[in-house]
């Protein structure tokens, strides 16, 4: 059992919850740690520390939640970014290290329904159509 000063530290270092909303709202808006952290006056270290647990409670959930799912047809894609560089830049002594260089995201979704909620069908048919970027084209 851990130590009662420890029990009352911990308490009183959290964050409280309509910070961790602003915190969560904001970087849900796209803003950037640093960004979130000007806005709301949190700590850098915390927004990080927050961002780690909702991530960490979002895999929880799906995890236990998303299961046999009636998906006859799924649409994928992917969203490719960077962590500090991309991968032609990334210095030599951080090469194949991970949080450096490309990082791909990659989601699947119920092509005519979002987990129950019928879509409009202009948003139905915009997703529907076919597309292809120029480097998923099979070669010639």
């Amino acid at each position: 059992m851990p130590v009662r000063s420890s029990m009352i530290a911990s308490e009183m270092n959290r964050l409280p919850t309509e910070m961790r909303v602003q915190v969560v709202a904001s970087l849900v808006e796209g803003n950037s740690i640093r960004a979130t952290c000007r806005m709301t006056g949190v700590a850098k270290n915390t927004v990080v520390k927050l961002l780690t647990e909702l991530g960490e409670a979002c895999q929880r959930y799906q995890d236990e939640h998303l299961r046999n799912l009636p998906c006859k047809r799924v649409q994928c894609d992917e969203v490719w970014s960077f962590c500090y560089s991309k991968d032609k830049n990334v210095p030599e002594q951080h090469k194949g290290e991970f949080g450096y260089g490309d990082v791909w995201t990659w989601k699947a979704l119920l092509r005519k329904r979002s987990l129950g909620k019928p879509r409009r069908n202009s948003s139905l048919r915009r997703l529907s159509a076919p597309r292809r970027c120029p480097h998923h084209l099979p070669p010639s």
